[in-house]
């Protein structure tokens, strides 16, 4: 298999969203960069020394998200457009991987650990009970030198099974450290998108000027069979300009 089709490292993700990874970064920056069509799913197949199974599988999901669109008797056509898109916001992207796509290096500082207890609010979102111990880290994110997303996660201290979570790295994507440290995979997520101007102390670490409003993304990310496992508030400065695909079916 040449080099370049060399599966991404993502832990204990499925064999076909790592596929969905690779073609994804190979569409937009790699071998695929110029073209018109994909290879045939056996072609890619052989390339990749996977199944065809998977190879329908990842590519069911990048025409889901608008990036392909197989037609009979013609072939895997990619939408060039859609995929020159970004920063989207109807996909799940983490936020380092957005801050590379633009040119910087991502890296946080600020770090705050944690433990509170669950309010009503957290405990239905984590499907918790009230009052059960949660984690909650706190970290500005910053491109290069740009401060540019206040994080705070709520994550369930059960998830951890009595491991000294202090001795994590939280510095690391937090989808990394559940699936390193938990075993759990976010599969999907739910975001509440609003407008917001946060607290001071939030506005003061991002730098933000009087009057400027911050994207806020209220989420919660759920691993298999639906179980919510975090709850992540993002804010985020004008550095990004996101844009949707919104389809009319």
């Amino acid at each position: 298999m040449p080099a370049e089709y060399e599966l991404p490292h993502l832990g204990g993700k499925l064999m076909s969203t790592q596929v969905s990874a690779l073609l994804i970064r190979e569409l937009s920056e790699g071998v695929f960069q110029q073209a018109d069509r994909l290879p045939s799913e056996v072609e890619l197949s052989e390339r990749l020394g996977v199944s065809r199974t998977v190879i329908r599988d990842a590519l069911s999901d990048l025409e889901r998200e608008g990036l392909i669109e197989r037609v009979r008797g013609i072939g895997t056509v990619i939408n060039r457009e859609i995929v020159n898109l970004t920063s989207r916001l109807d996909l799940k992207f983490e936020y380092n991987e957005l801050i590379r796509a633009a040119g910087y290096t991502p890296h946080s500082d600020s770090i705050s650990l944690r433990v509170e207890y669950a309010d009503e609010e957290l405990a239905e979102k984590l499907q918790i009970d009230v009052g059960a111990g949660v984690i909650v880290c706190e970290k500005r994110v910053l491109a290069g030198s740009i401060p540019v997303i206040y994080s705070v996660d709520y994550l369930a201290l059960s998830l951890f099974d009595g491991m000294s979570y202090a001795d994590i790295d939280w510095s690391e994507p937090i989808f990394d450290i559940l699936d390193r440290h938990c075993g759990l995979i976010v599969v999907t997520d739910i975001a509440r998108v609003s407008a917001t101007n946060a607290t001071p102390a939030i506005r003061q670490k991002l730098g933000v000027p009087d009057g400027d409003a911050l994207l806020l993304l209220d989420e919660v990310g759920f691993c298999k069979l639906s179980r919510p496992v975090l709850r992540s508030l993002e804010f985020y400065t004008d550095f990004f300009d996101f844009t949707m695909l919104r389809k009319k079916f």
